[in-house]
């Protein structure tokens, strides 16, 4: 039986307003904002830890359902992302990098990340010489990478199914999630703005402590010291929910965990640091330097405290103690003048900071001989032992206890 005229036009109508799913605006909002965090997850977990960086082995399960899930929710192919990124972590902050805001400027990665994006993906150079491992099945090579639109094009077409005129909205959103959260705001702030727990070669930076919105790629320091990792938190305060995740998997046997971020490991004071001592060092130097700026913080809080004692201008510590404890390359040259003041006036933060270039050298001189480096670091140990500066002689006997 056919229906009047008027009912197909009043269903019509109704489909338009409701959809097939009749949800509240809110319950749409909470159904977008999920879907746009599965994606997030997808990114993270699969196309960033899995593919890119090795970190972890995912289960077929996940791994397949997140290769649909990106088919739907970005259009992005494997391979391409996972090329871009480990050029972007090879090429870091120079003029290849593809998308760092120290060469092409924030604005410009903030909101044309996707641009730039695209245009690196078309660089088969990238493609073939960073694209390797990744998976080259047969769906992939028939659907995923062969149609890549139409998967996004698939997203839509369920969204209007389910929420009618308003599902166009839905769809928008979980479209521009990844452009503007990955390709701008970790891409482009992620290596201009926010904390440093580490002193990386680059300029990354962490965003937040609480990695929950953009999956844990707000801790991006971290990830940038230690990109083999599957976690990116480091500290007690930190927390990383796509490491959450991976543990979730882990748990169930879908995830299996390579890598983590090095911990110092402690032991008795030796009576002089040894090769064992040297080992430590290189290999958990990023966690000891970061051990060393606490004790560049709290000697220049000393210092500015005796000065202000003293009622003496405290001014010069206090414009230049952000710029102490950073490697010479790091500090802008605007800050030059600052921090040559601050060491003028405080012979301690001088010895500091001269001490700290001198315990970098001790990886970096790779030309030296293990014996060589050993007699450095001891003798680095005894001047610092010896220089009447608290925070290095108790920097000095922790490093002593280092064992790996």
């Amino acid at each position: 039986m056919l229906l009047p005229d008027w009912a197909v036009l009043n269903a019509a109508i109704d489909w338009l307003g409701h959809g097939l799913w009749r949800l509240t605006w809110w319950q749409i909002i909470l159904y977008t904002l999920a879907t746009t965090h599965i994606t997030i997850a997808a990114v993270t977990i699969f196309l960033h830890r899995a593919q890119a960086h090795r970190a972890l082995d995912l289960h077929a399960i996940p791994a397949h359902f997140f290769r649909f899930w990106l088919w739907l929710g970005t259009g992005m192919v494997t391979k391409e992302w996972v090329a871009i990124h480990r050029k972007h972590h090879a090429k870091c902050e120079t003029v290849d990098d593809p998308h760092s805001p120290q060469t092409r400027g924030l604005a410009t990665v903030m909101w044309r990340g996707a641009e730039l994006y695209r245009a690196e993906s078309t660089n088969m150079e990238t493609i073939q010489k960073f694209g390797h491992g990744t998976p080259d099945d047969w769906i992939e090579r028939n659907l995923y990478s062969r149609f890549s639109w139409q998967g996004v094009a698939l997203m839509l077409i369920l969204d209007l199914a389910l929420f009618g005129a308003l599902g166009a909205a839905v769809w928008a959103v979980q479209m521009v999630w990844i452009p503007f959260w990955a390709a701008g705001v970790v891409n482009g702030v992620g290596h201009y703005w926010g904390y440093r727990n580490f002193e990386a070669h680059d300029a990354s930076t962490n965003l937040s402590p609480w990695g929950i919105i953009i999956g844990g790629e707000e801790l991006h320091n971290n990830h940038h010291t230690y990109p083999t990792s599957a976690r990116f938190s480091v500290k007690p305060y930190e927390f990383d929910i796509g490491w959450a995740y991976i543990r979730l998997m882990q748990a169930i046997g879908w995830a299996t965990v390579k890598k983590v971020p090095p911990k110092l490991q402690m032991g008795e004071v030796k009576p002089v640091a040894d090769e064992k001592t040297l080992e430590a060092l290189i290999a958990n130097r990023y966690e000891v330097m970061a051990g060393y700026a606490r004790g560049v913080r709290q000697a220049c809080k000393a210092e500015m405290a005796a000065l202000q004692a003293r009622q003496a201008d405290a001014s010069v510590l206090r414009a230049a103690r952000r710029w102490l404890h950073r490697d010479a390359e790091k500090v802008p040259a605007v800050a030059l003048p600052q921090l040559a003041q601050a060491r003028a006036a405080s012979p301690v933060l001088d010895t500091m900071i001269t001490m700290r270039e001198e315990l970098r050298q001790l990886w970096l001189n790779t030309s030296h001989s293990r014996e060589q480096l050993t007699a450095d670091l001891q003798a680095w140990c005894r001047r610092a032992e010896d220089s009447g500066i608290a925070a290095l002689r108790d920097f000095s006997m922790r490093l002593r206890a280092a064992q790996g």
